[in-house]
């Protein structure tokens, strides 16, 4: 069944205001960049499962420096399942002040969370549909809104009362937020109202501002559209805010 499919089961429509890469790191020298450290991930092997040319090591070692990055209250550039991204520890309010800074975005335009596991969903979002449909649509290339919860950080997007979640369907990024411990905050790799980008290169200017970029290769199909984003904040009812990428 279709994502729609899924999501229209037992919801009314109402209007209203890649995967499994394990990482391997290629080096630690300094980018030409004054600040960002870059490694890059193992490409997946014709048959689907991951190329490994190096130890476990390496693999704990990229993600252990960038959640180190993370936690030092850093902004990071990160692969996912539809475009590239930049990311900073949600429930971190000076994280999250640099990050708009990075992508000189409006402050009042909102940030998504990532988590690593639907039950983490629960904790930061007050969620009205049956963990089924969840299951369904997670993780995969969708955003989803509800309404936030009480232990979500009062500074992320303190203009409303919703938020967007995401699980991308991504190995090194599910697992990055499991290391941390607590939701990213994620966006798009680029300064605000630019293309989307689906090879590191392509947000090379902002790389100074970055503590790590993680290079998963190219992204998808060059469609450079993002995740869909459903809005299921009121019960018995979904909304469309925005048909995203074409993979659903």
């Amino acid at each position: 069944m279709s994502l729609f499919g899924f999501v229209a089961a037992g919801l009314i429509p109402f209007r209203g205001p890649h995967s499994s890469a394990v990482a391997r790191r290629l080096g630690t020298a300094m980018c030409q960049e004054p600040k960002a450290r870059l490694f890059r991930l193992s490409p997946p092997a014709s048959n689907g499962s991951t190329v490994r040319q190096e130890t476990q090591t390496d693999d704990s070692e990229i993600l252990r420096c960038t959640a180190k990055a993370l936690k030092d209250s850093h902004v990071v550039a990160v692969p996912t399942d539809t475009i590239y991204g930049l990311a900073c520890l949600a429930q971190n309010a000076e994280a999250v002040r640099k990050i708009y800074e990075v992508k000189e975005r409006n402050g009042q335009k909102p940030l998504a969370i990532c988590v690593g596991e639907i039950r983490d969903i629960y904790q930061y979002c007050k969620v009205k549909v049956k963990e089924e449909l969840l299951h369904d649509l997670l993780p995969g290339p969708v955003t989803l809104v509800f309404e936030r919860s009480e232990e979500l950080n009062p500074s992320l997007n303190p203009f409303t009362s919703l938020v967007g979640v995401r699980i991308p369907d991504h190995a090194f990024l599910r697992r990055l937020c499991q290391m941390c411990g607590e939701p990213l905050a994620l966006t798009s790799a680029n300064i605000s109202s630019q293309t989307s980008t689906v090879e590191v290169q392509e947000f090379q200017e902002l790389w100074s501002k970055l503590a790590v970029v993680v290079d998963g290769g190219p992204i998808g199909d060059q469609t450079r559209q993002g995740s869909t984003v459903i809005d299921l904040s009121v019960l018995g009812k979904y909304r469309i805010i925005r048909p995203g990428c074409p993979q659903i």
